[in-house]
């Protein structure tokens, strides 16, 4: 029994690595090959199985390929099956940036043209995340609460340097009390 599962560990292993592999323009490209190979080729999971695991895989944080890989693999073998199947998926795109890392900073150092290519790059990074910024303000709620929650944080990531999760779940936690406190105050009245 434990050498069947090993062995259908490998196979979900090398399944997701060559769907890592293979397909290009994200986790919802991969779903007719996991379709193919997980339920056509391999029949680990039902057809039924597969839509709510895109379902899932889609509701829940993180990539899709990776999210879908793990719940494959868990229903296929357990915790193993899901280690496996997620490592299979995401060790292409791993090793494929490992080497072009390598690449990419021989060409930088060799090739004045590259390294202003990515000086480019950077500005139109900037400006992309300028025009979230400018898109996400336009719809946050205009009050004091939310200007003073907007130089708190922006002092506690560049003055402070803190931990952005910590500083998402303190903005939160104030809004959650400001809303009761609004609410209490509202009641009073």
């Amino acid at each position: 029994m434990k050498e069947n599962k090993l062995k259908t560990c490998l196979q979900l292993f090398l399944t997701f690595f060559k769907i890592g592999a293979l397909t290009f323009g994200g986790g919802l490209a991969m779903i007719p090959f996991m379709e193919r190979e997980t339920y056509e080729k391999h029949h680990w999971i039902e057809k039924e199985d597969l839509l709510d695991i895109v379902t899932i895989s889609e509701s829940t944080p993180g990539p899709i390929a990776i999210n879908a890989a793990t719940f494959i693999g868990y229903k296929t073998a357990g915790v193993l099956g899901s280690v496996c199947a997620t490592l299979g998926v995401v060790l292409p795109s791993f090793l494929i940036i490992f080497v072009l890392s390598f690449c990419l900073e021989f060409l930088v150092e060799q090739f004045k043209p590259v390294k202003y290519a990515l000086w480019g790059i950077r500005a139109g990074v900037l400006a992309l995340i300028a025009k979230s910024f400018v898109s996400l303000f336009k719809q946050v709620k205009k009050n004091i609460f939310s200007y003073i929650m907007m130089a708190l944080a922006f002092v506690a990531v560049a003055v402070f340097k803190l931990d952005v999760i910590i500083i998402v779940a303190s903005a939160a936690a104030l809004g959650i009390a400001v809303y009761f406190i609004s609410k209490k105050g509202g009641e009073k009245k």
